[in-house]
């Protein structure tokens, strides 16, 4: 029992200790006023929250009127109303800031598609190019080859016809000659004969 009357001695003499630590309810009224007036001056919350901030503010003049017997709960709820109104302004700023980055993503794919289709674009043309280049290299390539066949073809016949020419030529000669020794051999013959 003696352990407890020193403990409850020191509590009582910090008691009023504690009181005092704690801001007034005008002092903490204060501070609720300015943590409103931070919403409003901020320009990422500012214009968020209208009803919160709304009620926030009418719980501060609730307080503000309030009798001394019931500041202590007209206290509680402008502290809710004001912890209310700032969580709502922080959620509504940072559902804007989501939009917006949402957007700046959307922007992004649209202008990274875009100059994908750019690309592919730039791709096909050289692609289109590059087949245009070897269906003419291959026109020209068959062209040369026809004309080379041509070219061939009348050697061929030149060839022939001087052979045939020179072929009709030696059967001509071959014929004269053996003319030639028909008559020699009937000659000789005819000298022989008396």
């Amino acid at each position: 029992m003696r352990s407890m009357i020193p403990y409850a001695l020191a509590l009582a003499l910090l008691v009023p200790f504690a009181a005092d630590a704690q801001p007034a309810p005008e002092g903490e009224a204060a501070l609720l006023q300015q943590r409103l007036q931070a919403i409003d001056a901020n320009p990422d919350t500012a214009g968020t929250a209208a009803y919160e901030r709304l009620q926030a503010r009418q719980s501060l003049t609730t307080l503000a009127t309030a009798r001394s017997s019931q500041r202590a709960p007209a206290l509680q709820i402008a502290q809710w109303r004001v912890e209310t109104a700032e969580l709502a302004a922080r959620t509504e700023a940072s559902r804007r800031e989501l939009t917006r980055l949402e957007r700046e993503r959307s922007a992004l794919i649209v202008e990274a598609s875009r100059q994908d289709a750019a690309r592919a674009r730039r791709e096909a043309e050289r692609l289109r190019i590059q087949a245009q280049i070897q269906t003419e290299e291959a026109a020209r390539l068959r062209l040369a080859a026809e004309e080379e066949g041509t070219a061939r073809q009348q050697a061929e016949t030149v060839l022939q016809g001087v052979a045939s020419g020179e072929a009709a030529k030696l059967r001509a000669a071959r014929q004269r000659d053996a003319e030639l020794r028909r008559r020699e051999a009937e000659l000789l013959k005819s000298l022989e004969q008396p």
